[in-house]
């Protein structure tokens, strides 16, 4: 039975599909989190079959963009990041890998209280996506919740994985680092990598989606030569506090997943209304 082409499927309301082959990338590590919540604007605008079309241009108006873009940064800074980013993806049966930008050209029109943004995907990458069978279906609500690009890639590949039949996966130091979207070069060393990617991400989707993740590293002697990724799905009160802790205040966050309550009335009164 052959399954059904991802790019003619409809995502219910309050949901986006993403083909396995733009969830998981090489080479991302350089897209803040600004770059990515624009770049899955620009996928769920195109949706459909024309997605897989090689040169099709795409239009969306910039005010849908606000809501992915920092009032102090400018739209073009992300877009230009999309076509400098060369990332790599692998097929299914994992027999090739290319090599392209997640955008091609693109044409952004200002006028005094509105835009229009003309773009395309380049056309190797459109070529992948046609034929995509597997997918992550990813919550609008919390990917406006994240706080962290690495919370935000972390989620995204657990979504196409949490379908699996298996509840846990090995994964190289390398690979790791993919799955969260850590830039070449960065946070090389183990504590780092823990402290500043692995635990925010872990904190951010434990806390704020349906499902419940853990990363145990695996040494060799005192070395970190792996990890060891598991998941599965809430019950349905762990869903419900979810949803209580995205309509909650980000600042303190942390602490109420620690359980710490006086630090949380504390940081919230620093925080102020």
């Amino acid at each position: 039975m052959t399954s059904k082409r991802t790019l003619d499927l409809t995502p219910a309301a309050g949901e986006m599909l993403k083909p396995r082959e733009l969830v998981d990338l090489s080479g991302a590590g350089p897209l803040t989190l600004q770059d990515r919540r624009v770049f899955n604007e620009l996928v769920q605008n195109a949706w459909g079959p024309d997605l897989g079309k090689g040169g099709r241009w795409f239009e969306i108006e910039t005010g849908r963009l606000r809501s992915a873009t920092d009032r102090n940064e400018r739209l073009a800074t992300s877009l230009e990041r999309l076509m400098r980013t060369i990332c790599t993806v692998v097929s299914e049966d994992g027999k090739s890998e290319m090599r392209t930008p997640l955008l091609s050209s693109n044409e952004l029109r200002t006028g005094t209280n509105e835009g229009v943004l003309r773009y395309k995907l380049t056309e190797e990458l459109a070529s992948m996506l046609k034929d995509s069978t597997i997918f992550a279906k990813l919550d609008l609500e919390v990917m406006r919740s994240f706080g962290s690009k690495y919370a935000f890639s972390l989620y995204e590949a657990i979504a196409r994985r949490v379908r699996m039949r298996r509840f846990m996966e090995e994964l190289s130091v390398i690979e790791m680092r993919e799955v969260l979207g850590v830039e070449t070069g960065k946070l090389t060393a183990y504590k780092n990598l823990n402290f500043r990617a692995i635990q925010p991400a872990l904190t951010e989707v434990n806390a704020l989606t349906d499902f419940e993740v853990s990363i145990i590293p695996k040494k060799r002697g005192k070395a970190v030569v792996g990890f060891a990724m598991g998941w599965n799905m809430k019950n349905e009160d762990g869903r419900v506090e979810a949803k209580k802790e995205r309509d909650r205040p980000r600042v303190g966050r942390e602490a109420r997943r620690a359980g710490d309550t006086e630090s949380v009335i504390l940081n919230e009164r620093l925080a102020g209304p």
